[in-house]
């Protein structure tokens, strides 16, 4: 009897721990190139990368998500290949004079939904990026509509720029904060 409770011990355990390693859909099978990486349709169900970012020169607030295999990244990692997040870009609520609408926190709140954008990596997805100055390793961008489904008219070379001087922080906004959040859970 205690033979056959080892076995489906075990049993159970190697299902949880495969269970585990899966990876909610990603689109990691293709090599893509900046704008042509898809909104994944599960990321409402991956951990947040950052929740409530707000940007005052631009009166918006953002949700980040980011994939399960880019949150097994450790602190002072480089995200691996196959990483992909995607950002919410929310319009602030106004008030009356235009000023944002700000909660009891005094952070801006959330209004319409007015892009998604999409950054992810894989090998060699950065290799057709031009201009070559403007390379962000293998990381890509998208943008989309609120749809999720229409691409936006922003350009991608604009999402590169701003990235490129983040190099030691594998080209990442806000990667301390993200770390540092995940240490004090």
């Amino acid at each position: 009897m205690n033979r056959i409770m080892s076995i489906i011990t075990a049993t159970a355990l190697a299902a949880a721990l495969v269970g585990c390693a899966q990876v909610p859909s990603a689109p990691l099978a293709n090599n893509f190139k900046d704008g042509e990486l898809p909104v994944p349709a599960d990321y409402k169900s991956w951990p947040k990368f950052l929740s409530e970012v707000q940007r005052p020169e631009v009166k918006q607030v953002r949700e980040i998500y980011i994939n399960p295999l880019g949150h097994r990244t450790q602190a002072g990692e480089a995200f691996p290949n196959g990483t992909v997040s995607v950002m919410e870009i929310y319009k602030a609520r106004e008030v009356a004079d235009g000023s944002p609408l700000k909660n009891s926190d005094g952070k801006f709140v959330k209004g319409e939904l007015l892009k998604i954008a999409v950054m992810g990596k894989g090998a060699g997805w950065g290799e057709s990026v031009t201009p070559v100055e403007l390379k962000n390793g293998d990381w890509i961008y998208a943008i989309y509509l609120a749809d999720a489904k229409t691409k936006a008219p922003d350009d991608t070379a604009t999402c590169r720029a701003c990235h490129l001087p983040l190099a030691d922080k594998d080209y990442i906004f806000r990667y301390d904060e993200y770390f540092q959040k995940r240490a004090n859970q």
